[in-house]
Formats: C-alpha cells, structure tokens, sequence
C-alpha cells in the first residue's frame, strides 16, 4: 500500500490555511490530515473522478463531527447537493478525518484538500 501526501502551510501570524492531496493505492480507509491547527472550513474534492464528474465535500465549523455537505456531479444535467452526517470531515485540534465516502474516498484517485484555521 502506498500512501503520499503532500501540503503546504502558511505562517502562524495570519489565517492559517493548509492546502494538500492525498493518494493512497492500497486498501482505501479513512485518513487523518495533520495541518498544525484546529481547522474551522475543510474542502476536499476527489480531481481524479473530474473526467466523469465532480465529487467534493465541505464542513465547516458547527457541523457535527463526521458530517460534510456532499456534492455530487456525474456529468449529467443535474448536481446532488446533500447533507450527509456520517462518512464526512471530523474537525481536530491538529487538523481533520475524512471519513470512508465511497464516492470521494476511492483507491487510486487524488484527492486535494484545503484547511483554514
């Protein structure tokens, strides 16, 4: 299984913001980004799945943990925009969980992220 992850932070004395993607090729699982803060918006969208349509989540701080807003472009005409409340982004003091979406959350497809604290 290989993993990698990459990200880049600002420094502490502004808005913290952490940008980042992740790729795992084994077996996919939730995953924990470590950005060095409490982030309080998360955006994460799959970029590999792009050529079939878009899928992304956003939380933001007042969600509850595991939640997300989900959306969900295949291409078509229509856009699934919905609230989803297990599988999402988990806030933590030193960053974020994204939890094990099947659409999102997909072995071999990059998913780029973005943090603000």
């Amino acid at each position: 299984m290989a993993q990698t992850s990459t990200q880049v932070k600002n420094s502490a004395s502004v808005v913290q913001v952490a940008v980042g993607r992740w790729l795992d090729t084994g077996t996919v699982a939730a995953f924990t980004i470590t950005t060095g803060f409490k982030p309080l918006y998360v955006e994460v969208w799959n970029v590999t799945g792009a050529s079939t349509g878009l899928i992304g989540v956003k939380w933001f701080h007042g969600m509850a943990a595991a939640s997300a807003i989900k959306i969900n472009d295949e291409g078509t005409s229509e856009t699934g925009i919905t609230l989803i409340t297990t599988l999402g982004i988990t806030q933590l003091s030193y960053g974020f969980t994204v939890g094990l979406d099947t659409d999102l959350n997909v072995t071999s497809e990059q998913i780029s992220w973005m943090a603000i604290g």
